[in-house]
């Protein structure tokens, strides 16, 4: 475990942890590393060398007042790659994460990636819009970012409680300790950072991006989804990459990670070995 400093100053945070094919995680928003314990654990025993930060403004990392947008999350990845002197990395995204991974992997330097991976991702872009009609309104996000500033502490206990992990569904099995270590890792970042990314994950146009990728790419995401609903996602991202595979999940939420990794963890080691 160590840091980095890029270009601007800040700090990022990573641990980096065994030998063999690299794999990068990035996490959601406000999260942090540690929401891939479980799929680090898990690759660690299958042989691969397991990598994964905190975005600039989460975790442990520089509270960054500037640069939480994805152009400069992508670039902090990049510094990242070449401190490690990553190659032929698997890169895997969730959520916000996904959105990282699409813009960095879109603008890598040959040989840094081999494939990657999308969960529950926010591309191809989550906001509505003449373009994207089935997007979530603005003031969705206007909502979040009332609510970040009104309470901060208590919006991370509501998120966790209800529609990331689905469990505010009829019979949802509740885990105390995934809300509790989501509210943990989120009040670890920056608020600044927060609210800015807000925006980076709901506004930027992932589209480009998308179709520039020419690694292949699997698309991972659950029917289930109340924080990036299925339907404006992972179905339109399979359709602008070059070499996409989409696997849907009846009935999972957008957590799935946390929730249900005995199903997600060996549909991610099939297709990095496939």
């Amino acid at each position: 475990m160590g840091f980095i400093t890029t270009k601007d100053g800040t700090e990022i945070f990573y641990k980096d942890w065994g030998a063999g094919q690299p794999i990068v995680f990035h996490h959601g928003w406000p999260l942090s590393a540690d929401d891939w314990d479980n799929q680090m654990l898990f690759f660690l025993e299958n042989g691969y060398r397991v990598i994964a930060h905190d975005r600039r403004g989460h975790g442990r990392s520089t509270q960054t007042a500037t640069g939480n947008e994805m152009d400069t999350y992508a670039a902090d990845v990049a510094e990242l790659a070449e401190a490690l002197d990553l190659k032929e990395a698997v890169h895997i995204g969730h959520s916000t994460g996904g959105g990282e991974v699409a813009h960095y992997v879109a603008r890598a330097e040959p040989g840094r990636v081999a494939k990657a991976v999308l969960i529950g991702a926010v591309p191809p872009i989550m906001v509505k819009s003449d373009k994207n009609p089935g997007g979530l309104p603005i003031e969705v996000f206007d909502g979040f970012r009332a609510a970040l500033v009104a309470n901060r502490a208590q919006f991370y206990i509501d998120v966790p409680s209800g529609p990331f992990y689905g469990f505010n569904r009829p019979g949802a099995k509740i885990s105390q300790g995934l809300i509790e270590n989501w509210w943990r890792q989120g009040m670890m970042g920056g608020a600044k950072a927060h609210y800015d990314c807000i925006k980076a994950f709901s506004e930027t146009d992932f589209t480009e991006d998308l179709k520039e990728i020419d690694v292949p790419v699997l698309v991972m995401h659950g029917d289930d989804d109340q924080v990036v609903p299925y339907a404006d996602s992972a179905p339109l991202s399979v359709k602008l990459l070059k070499r996409g595979t989409l696997k849907t999940y009846e009935g999972l939420p957008h957590g799935l990670c946390g929730t249900h990794p005995e199903i997600v963890n060996p549909d991610l080691l099939a297709f990095i070995k496939g």
